[in-house]
């Protein structure tokens, strides 16, 4: 400071790096105080709108409520009037009609008078003639009465009056509705019901078409009354039909389903029993789809349904445990208790279906049947001599060892469960498994329930019916009839069904074709129903979220159960959080044909044939639009390939590294370069290129980039570990004890 003193004044100077630094406090505190005096200018006219609107919503509720009262008040009026209008007209009414009633008496009396002062004439009976007025003959005529009849002109008013209560309709409401039918039926507009669905969380539009829950919510909520419809009148004399059959029962063969993990042997064990090489047919030894015959043996015919083990059969083997009466559980002694096999014991004892352990691969050396004794009873599943009810039977399906053990097993536990059929009756019984033939067409395993299934039944299960060509056992023998607990490859319907559809023979084809379309235009109504609902919850996640990468799947597999397991496992691959998604866009049964190449054309699919191959016609359109074709006999392969490509659209994880770490030991001021910081750098190396952090007590208070990264007075491109720098961070001031983090920005790969 410099002090200098003129004509008795003293003037004192500041240096000019005080003088600076008071300047750069003075324009801080002004732009401090310019930023809070616009943070308060949007505040204040934040809360002005608010305040605003909220006064507009009051004043137009207010608006509303004084509009409601005098429409209240004009209809009371109105009625109030009417009323008065309707009293004053009867009134009126009744003064003519007694004006008239004396008027009529007084003439009566005048004309009584008239007719005395007349001569009596005599009749050619001897009498004077009754009621005739002097000289006037012929039959009395009838007195005139006067009209109660109150005319529109007469009263002033029209004949109806304007209702004083909402009207409240009787709505009937089908298994599925659209939604414009449904505002007609209740008489309001199709934005209201909209609105009432739009409030329910359900994004709907006009056409879209409304279960019969939804519809009935939806009534409800409009005040009316919602009266659910039942078109289902043949639905339930057929269900009567076959819930009313009676008649002799007659033991029947037991039908037993094979489950357990994959690779445990259960086609092995089935193969030993049958005395045919099934196993080795099977694609790597794993059964693709649920597989039905029948077993002669010395003490009586038994059933087997043999299902997959793999991960994505579940629904297979789900249908596998309804239609059965018992479950062998095969359980490898050398690989224990699988996913699998937990699954097998939750679906047997949803079904009620007593449980038999079939510990297999006893011929191993490394075989250990009381490990799979101590993780079944972990299970809840205890075996007999440890003092349970379920019966474990060792067996080896490569040696014979305790099959016979195991069949007896089987048939005690039959004639303990007294299984019964009725033989004489129309057969019913269900779809164990179905398929598209080429040269057959339609082509469904049935296994008969009750009565007996013959060559030439009109049979209806699920959307389609018709008439049995031809019946083949699992041999391929053609046969004539099958009786209760009897698989039976069937030949004759118009389309492939479903999986664990109820199969009914029928005397009438008029109704089965009636009730074959009724269920044919359900399922399409709730299958138009749940593709809107999908194609609005894409429309509003991809607004939500941009364009989702997808990975587009037509597929055709051999049989139905394969089809729907494979779409199920590949839909699953991905779920809504991912970056990516796999859609199945059409999945069906049969080769690939000519409409399933435009369609994986249109839609950017790779075609997968599961045990199928394209046609002629379809291999030439794939390699005119190259189109990716891939054929799978193991699901699991399928599965995996799907996954990878789909991992290939995932984009790329950035991770953060951190390479480096610097200590500020003191802050230099420059006018040149403005704040330097001292550091020394304390761990890895610092990066001129690379961004960094500014740390404070160990909390980051700034993100960026350096500005400068000197070495004494050379500009440098990096420092190491225990070397002294200046380091410029960019718009920031850093303090002494900061330290300064280093790091990099690395891609890596992601994965399903």
């Amino acid at each position: 400071v410099s002090v200098e003193v003129r004509k008795k004044r003293t003037y004192v100077k500041r240096a000019d790096l005080v003088a600076e630094e008071q300047e750069r406090l003075d324009l801080e505190a002004e732009e401090k105080a310019r930023r809070q005096a616009e943070i308060d200018a949007r505040d204040a006219e934040v809360k002005a709108k608010q305040e605003a609107a909220r006064k507009q919503q009051e004043d137009e509720k207010a608006a509303e409520e004084r509009r409601l009262q005098e429409e209240r008040d004009a209809r009371k009026q109105a009625a109030e009037a009417a009323e008065e209008a309707r009293k004053q007209s009867m009134a009126a009414a009744d003064a003519r009609t007694k004006s008239e009633t004396e008027g009529a008496r007084q003439r009566k009396t005048t004309e009584g008078d008239r007719k005395g002062r007349h001569d009596d004439k005599n009749t050619k009976y001897g009498r004077k003639e009754l009621h005739v007025a002097a000289g006037k003959g012929g039959r009395r005529k009838k007195k005139a009465r006067p009209s109660r009849r109150v005319t529109i002109e007469s009263t002033g008013e029209h004949g109806f009056e304007r209702p004083t209560a909402t009207v409240v309709h009787e709505v009937g409401i089908p298994e599925s509705i659209p939604v414009s039918e449904l505002a007609r039926k209740m008489t309001v507009k199709s934005a209201e019901v909209i609105k009432i669905l739009m409030q329910m969380g359900v994004m709907a539009t006009i056409n879209q078409v409304l279960d019969q829950d939804t519809a009935t919510l939806v009534v409800e909520e409009m005040g009316h009354v919602a009266r659910p419809m039942q078109d289902n009148a043949l639905e339930v004399e057929l269900k009567q039909q076959v819930a009313e059959i009676t008649g002799d029962q007659q033991p029947r063969p037991p039908v037993v389903t094979i489950m357990g993990h994959v690779d445990h042997g259960k086609t092995s064990l089935l193969d030993y029993i049958r005395t045919a090489k099934v196993a080795e047919g099977e694609a790597g030894g794993i059964t693709q789809h649920i597989g039905a015959y029948h077993v002669e043996t010395d003490k009586g015919m038994i059933s087997f349904l043999d299902t997959p083990g793999h991960a994505a059969f579940t629904a297979m083997r789900a249908r596998g445990a309804k239609v059965t009466d018992i479950v062998i559980l095969v359980v490898a002694a050398d690989d224990g208790v699988k996913p699998q096999t937990k699954e097998a014991i939750k679906h047997a004892r949803a079904a009620g279906v007593p449980l038999i352990v079939a510990v297999n691969k006893m011929d191993k050396p490394e075989a250990d049947p009381d490990r799979v004794k101590n993780e079944m009873a972990a299970q809840e599943v205890v075996p007999e001599d440890w003092g349970g009810d379920t019966m474990f039977m060792p067996v080896s399906a490569k040696t014979g060892e305790g099959v016979d053990e195991l069949l007896d097993a089987v048939l005690l536990q039959a004639e303990l469960l007294e299984l019964k059929a009725v033989h004489d009756c129309p057969a019913t019984g269900i779809v164990v498994e179905s398929s598209l033939d080429k040269g057959r067409g339609a082509v469904a395993t049935v296994l008969v329930q009750n009565g007996v299934l013959r060559k030439g039944d009109l049979i209806l299960t699920g959307m389609e019916y018709g008439r049995v060509r031809a019946m083949f056992d699992e041999t391929g023998t053609q046969i004539d009839e099958a009786g209760p607990s009897m698989p039976a490859l069937v030949l004759g319907l118009s389309a492939v069904p479903s999986a664990g559809d109820e199969v009914m023979v029928v005397a009438d084809e008029r109704k089965a074709r009636e009730l074959a379309q009724l269920r044919s235009e359900r399922s399409r109504d709730a299958r138009l129903a749940n593709q809107q609902q999908a194609r609005l919850d894409d429309v509003f996640a991809q607004a939500r979220d941009g364009q989702t990468p997808s990975v587009n799947i037509v597929l055709k597999a051999d049989v139905q159960g394969s089809a729907e397991a494979l779409s199920d496992a590949l839909t699953r691959l991905t779920s809504d959080e991912e970056d990516v998604k796999v859609k199945v866009v059409s999945s069906g049964v049969g080769g690939i044909n000519e409409s399933d190449v435009n369609l994986a054309v249109a839609s950017n699919a790779i075609v997968i044939g599961f045990n199928v191959r394209a046609d002629g016609s379809a291999k030439r359109l794939i390699e005119e639009n190259n189109i990716d074709l891939k054929y799978y006999s193991i699901i699991y392969n399928a599965i995996d390939d799907v996954k990878a490509a789909a991992s290939g659209l995932l984009a790329p994880e950035v991770r953060e590294e951190i390479i480096g770490l610097a200590e500020v030991k003191e802050v230099f001021r420059s006018r040149k370069l403005g704040d330097i910081a001292g550091c020394i750098v304390v761990d890895g190396v610092v990066r001129r290129s690379s961004p960094i952090r500014v740390l404070r007590d160990n909390v980051v208070i700034f993100e960026g980039e350096l500005e400068s990264l000197r070495r004494f007075k050379d500009d440098v491109n990096e420092v190491k570990a225990g070397t002294e720098c200046g380091i410029g961070v960019k718009n920031y001031s850093v303090a002494a004890g900061d330290q300064i983090e280093v790091f990099e920005r690395v891609e890596v790969a992601r994965s399903l």
